[in-house]
């Protein structure tokens, strides 16, 4: 049997893709509608709050494409935080415009094929890793991916040995868009239907396809690694939102 590898795990994580139905929001009187964007904002403003406070995190943001109009990214010390945050959203009148096309849960996770510090808990830069503030970059990029499984490429029956050096060299290229990127990997295995799901914070989109694409020539990725669906947008900053939900 290969050995497993440790991980640290951190605040868990949310990822709630909605569609809004555009008919009902424009056939809704004036009154309606800022009703229902005035409870939006005072949520946001709680989560601003909870981020403040360093209890959590919260990003919102508009999907290019059809597979959503809007999303956020929650993230929360438990997983009761996240089932109450979730429950809140949606007694809101807003909710009742929208339709959920797609959710992920997961926990923020740092793995040890890179070693860490004797004492993660004492150690301010792991802590900032496994508790976020969640990047305020213009752009978001979102997926969930797997290890393969399968005949001779079977991640989970290679050594402890082969899998760090991969997974070294795969951290490798990550490191070279510091600055232009920022990823937050979070651990979904017994959580979701996929092993991890990636986020991807950055101020130009043409940085998420530089990068994934690099790394498809990696091992790791090349040979290992298997993806689900893309998901990208834009941040949903309080100077765009009356011009997106305008009428």
């Amino acid at each position: 049997m290969s050995e497993a590898v440790n991980t640290l795990e951190g605040w868990y994580a949310l990822h709630d893709f909605r569609s809004i139905d555009w008919t009902m929001w424009t056939n809704s009187s004036e009154e309606e509608r800022n009703a229902a964007l005035d409870e939006l904002q005072s949520l946001a403003r709680e989560w601003a709050a909870r981020e403040e406070n360093k209890q959590g995190s919260s990003v919102m943001f508009t999907v290019v494409g059809h597979k959503a109009d809007i999303a956020f990214m929650h993230l929360r010390p438990t997983l009761e935080e996240l089932d109450a945050l979730e429950t809140a959203f949606n007694k809101t009148r807003f909710a009742a415009y929208t339709m959920q096309n797609y959710s992920y849960v997961s926990i923020v996770e740092l793995s040890s094929y890179i070693s860490h510090a004797e004492n993660p808990e004492e150690d301010p830069a792991i802590q900032a890793r496994l508790k976020p503030a969640l990047p305020k970059a213009k752009n978001v990029c979102f997926y969930p991916m797997n290890k393969k499984r399968e005949g001779n490429d079977n991640w989970y029956m290679l050594s402890m040995e082969e899998r760090r050096g991969m997974m070294r060299s795969h951290g490798m290229i990550g490191r070279g868009y510091a600055g232009r990127v920022t990823q937050i990997i979070t651990g979904s295995v017994g959580l979701d239907d996929w092993e991890w799901g990636v986020t991807l914070f950055a101020d130009d989109p043409v940085v998420f396809k530089k990068l994934v694409y690099e790394m498809r020539f990696d091992e790791a990725s090349a040979r290992f690694g298997e993806f689900g669906t893309f998901i990208v947008g834009n941040r949903l900053t309080e100077e765009r939102f009356a011009e997106y939900f305008s009428v």
